[in-house]
């Protein structure tokens, strides 16, 4: 019992820790109300960041850095979901997946790593009517970093949120160049 009350007051202490740290994801209109996001506004911006997007219904099939893109929406429960495929599950070990959930607590910020229907998949969840303009564009644009940095730096791309196990794990790349290079 006071193991796992140790570490609930660890994980604690570094949220309040980073709750006092300056949000590099907050828009700069942050003040400014925008009205809620509905299925044509997200079209709009949609269409803005991929002119060749598809739009049928409640989805949206869009390009963004050569990483196709899915958005599902479901208006009648306020949600919307953004996905980008990575690569099949099978054959995933358990160092993959441990990495995978070290970066969804640290690294991939709004962005997630996901298994479902046999795949992994990078993710960014939200409900649809409180998702801004500037939120949704930077949840895709981390959901396609995700994506993109599987297998090497596993980030959403903008910030670390820290207390997590990446940092020490991206220094080691670091080191290792480090130590190659004192013999030049």
């Amino acid at each position: 019992m006071i193991r796992v009350f140790s570490v609930l007051a660890a994980v604690a202490l570094i949220w309040a820790m980073n709750a006092a740290a300056p949000n590099a994801q907050t828009a700069p209109d942050a003040d400014v109300a925008e009205p809620p996001m509905t299925l044509s506004r997200m079209a709009e911006i949609v269409f803005a960041l991929d002119d060749k997007a598809v739009s049928q219904g409640n989805l949206f099939q869009l390009t963004i850095e050569e990483a196709p893109v899915l958005i599902i929406t479901d208006p009648a429960n306020d949600r919307m979901r953004a996905m980008v495929p990575i690569r099949s599950a099978e054959g995933l070990t358990e160092d993959e997946l441990m990495r995978m959930m070290r970066a969804n607590f640290d690294t991939a910020l709004d962005a997630r790593y996901a298994v479902a229907q046999g795949q992994v998949w990078a993710v960014f969840i939200h409900p649809l009517a409180a998702l801004e303009r500037d939120q949704f564009i930077l949840g895709l644009g981390q959901t396609v970093n995700v994506a993109k940095t599987y297998g090497s730096l596993y980030t959403g791309g903008a910030m670390q949120f820290g207390g997590g196990d990446s940092l020490p794990l991206q220094r080691q790349l670091i080191d290792r160049l480090l130590e190659r290079g004192q013999d030049i």
